[in-house]
């Protein structure tokens, strides 16, 4: 693209902006493009929320610096953004005009961006219908100066292709999260899909028929019935960064089955941004014929090791730890040890819990 007239490669640009909104792994390509027509060291996109965890994405070779302005919630406190959302400039400003030099030097983040090499920066902001604010984010090397006015013109004519395909992007994420839990329903599964912050996107109708297990709470959030069962739940939304398998089980009430309620996270990338869609939650019966399931299976539903999926399993089947110990291979004392650490991962105490939790999985083989 770089050997085209800088007209040709504007057009070649908008072409990629509309299939990134289709084709979700082209975004991290527009950006590296708009960076190479306007002299940039990097473009963003943060996708920022009141009810969700900010999301983010931008180009591999600056990730590091990305990581680092999201740990903590660092960004929160950064005077650059802040500013830019009270603002919401609808073309791209140059964002050391709205911030003082105090302000900067203050600035942990810039700091580090400086460390890196990157100094000036350029932002624009595009309001979504949910209420989220998108911010595209151009910054150059030191080495190469302020942002003139010709790069800034270049992108402000594709801001207006920016802005329509975000959008775009935004619906399609959510209707591919409607239908990815239409299916689970088609299959039996009651299933949900939640941001980071526990707000609740969609679920299929069998799990809205679940309103004696999960209630609704202010923000379009999400709550267990059962009050130990959502102490973890809450729990896990809360660490839902740690992007670790949750597994739930919910006590047996008069007329209903024992429940496990799983929480998997959806890896977190460019198809992801726009729709929020954070955790998948999943709710199975406790059924006392359930199959018990491979190996594989348990690994990754509850973040086992494989000698621990294989000590499940032959707890799963009947077995005492003794003779799981025995089948497997392994000393007696590091078969204790192995369950010590799943109790800790499938939340359970004891092996009868732990086992009707461990056949409740069946659904997933």
């Amino acid at each position: 693209m770089l050997d085209m007239p800088q007209d040709q490669q504007a057009f070649a640009i908008v072409d990629l902006i509309y299939e990134a909104a289709f084709a979700a792994e082209l975004w991290p390509e527009v950006l590296a493009a708009a960076s190479a027509i306007s002299r940039s060291a990097n473009g963003a996109i943060f996708v920022v929320s009141d009810h969700s965890p900010v999301r983010a994405i931008t180009e591999t070779h600056v990730q590091p610096l990305l990581d680092e302005f999201m740990k903590g919630e660092t960004w929160r406190f950064s005077d650059s953004v802040r500013r830019m959302c009270a603002t919401q400039p609808a073309s791209f400003v140059r964002v050391d005009n709205f911030i003082t030099c105090e302000e900067i030097e203050r600035e942990p983040v810039r700091k580090s961006a400086t460390a890196f090499g990157i100094g000036p920066h350029l932002s624009t902001a595009i309001p979504m219908p949910g209420g989220e604010l998108v911010l595209f984010v151009f910054q150059r090397w030191l080495k190469d100066g302020s942002y003139d006015q010709a790069a800034i013109d270049l992108l402000n004519g594709l801001r207006p292709h920016l802005a329509r395909a975000s959008l775009v992007a935004g619906r399609l994420g959510l209707e591919r999260v409607r239908t990815a839990v239409s299916i689970l329903g088609e299959i039996g599964l009651p299933a949900a899909i939640m941001s980071g912050s526990g707000r609740a996107l969609t679920a299929n109708p069998s799990f809205e028929d679940m309103a004696d297990v999960f209630l609704p709470t202010a923000h379009g959030g999400m709550a267990i019935a059962d009050q130990t069962a959502n102490a973890l739940f809450q729990r896990a939304i809360a660490q839902n960064r740690d992007r670790v398998v949750r597994s739930i089980p919910v006590a047996a009430t008069k007329g209903r089955p024992a429940l496990v309620v799983q929480l998997l996270p959806l890896r977190r990338a460019a198809h992801d941004i726009f729709s929020g869609a954070d955790v998948l939650v999943v709710a199975t019966t406790v059924g006392t014929g359930a199959t018990v399931p491979s190996p594989n299976v348990l690994s990754g539903l509850f973040d086992l090791t494989p000698a621990e999926a294989r000590l499940a399993v032959e707890l799963a089947s009947g077995h005492s730890v003794q003779e799981a110990a025995m089948e497997i291979g392994i000393a007696v004392k590091s078969a204790r040890t192995y369950l010590e650490r799943i109790f800790r991962k499938t939340e359970t105490s004891r092996q009868s819990e732990l086992v009707a939790l461990l056949k409740s999985a069946w659904s997933f083989s």
